[in-house]
């Protein structure tokens, strides 16, 4: 079977199962499997595929027609252009998040000796990235979870930057400090619980519920997040959270309330308040 024919047949079940973006999605995992770029792949397409690479395809493009997620399927996903490991253990770093980072870096151009707190880290993918890209930023990152906490320090080696990032696994609800942060940036869960059970297959069967939903009214962590900083952050420090669609007036009310002031939004590529910026008084 050639890597013309291989697409074409995968496309086809895909697109039966109900994927989207069917022929994109089996490119890229026939791309994984013959470690090529998936545009290479047009210069390959009479190519014959060995028998194990056409046994790896059968059954990755199964799992993807069970809508498993295509990054768990390969086991990485590439974000702010660095590569992460990502397992059923953590969520999948987003496109949405980036804007994040960059709002970030882009406060912290020209200022040194930066003290940044990453709550609900998941896979690293945001200190990671931040690390890579500020050099003398001290970084700390906190999760509940003891193995999406694995999984970021695997990504901090690989990235090259462990030794720029504190891991700690705590609760932020209990998470203390020796000292007080000029930075708290986080995408918390802001899923409702009533919103839940909508998500799209991949997100609903297959990744972490608790790095998705609060289980209440898409607005818990915010709460607790906004409180806590009150204590965790310097007097004049700043607040990054990325929010879900329609939620940044809430998020900035909560804010207020926490006495932050000169609070601002950032919108994504869609023109969506995707970020949510404050400053504590």
């Amino acid at each position: 079977m050639t890597v013309l024919e291989s697409l074409q047949l995968s496309t086809d079940f895909l697109e039966k199962k109900g994927i989207e973006s069917s022929r994109l999605n089996a490119e890229l995992l026939l791309s994984e499997i013959l470690r090529c770029k998936r545009l290479d792949l047009y210069l390959k397409f009479d190519q014959p595929l060995k028998e194990n690479e056409v046994n790896i395809y059968r059954e990755w493009i199964a799992r993807r027609g069970k809508f498993e997620p295509l990054q768990y399927i390969i086991g990485n996903v590439e974000f702010y252009c660095l590569p992460f490991k990502v397992t059923p253990d953590v969520l999948i770093p987003r496109p949405e998040t980036e804007i994040l980072v960059e709002e970030v870096i882009k406060f912290c151009k020209d200022k040194t000796g930066l003290k940044i707190l990453d709550i609900g880290t998941g896979s690293g993918n945001i200190p990671i990235a931040l690390a890579k890209n500020m050099n003398d930023a001290e970084l700390t990152a906190v999760d509940i979870s003891e193995k999406a906490l694995s999984i970021a320090r695997e990504n901090a080696v690989s990235n090259g930057v462990e030794e720029k990032i504190q891991f700690i696994s705590s609760d932020v609800k209990k998470f203390m400090s020796n000292y007080k942060f000029d930075i708290i940036v986080s995408n918390p869960p802001y899923v409702s619980n009533e919103e839940y059970p909508n998500l799209q297959n991949e997100i609903l069967n297959y990744e972490p519920m608790v790095a998705v939903t609060d289980s209440n009214d898409g607005f818990d962590f915010y709460r607790t997040i906004a409180g806590r900083a009150k204590i965790l952050l310097k007097s004049d420090g700043k607040i990054f959270l990325e929010v879900g669609k329609d939620q940044s007036k809430y998020v900035a009310d909560i804010l207020e309330k926490n006495d932050f002031i000169n609070i601002y939004f950032v919108k994504d590529y869609q023109q969506i308040d995707r970020v949510v910026v404050g400053e504590l008084k």
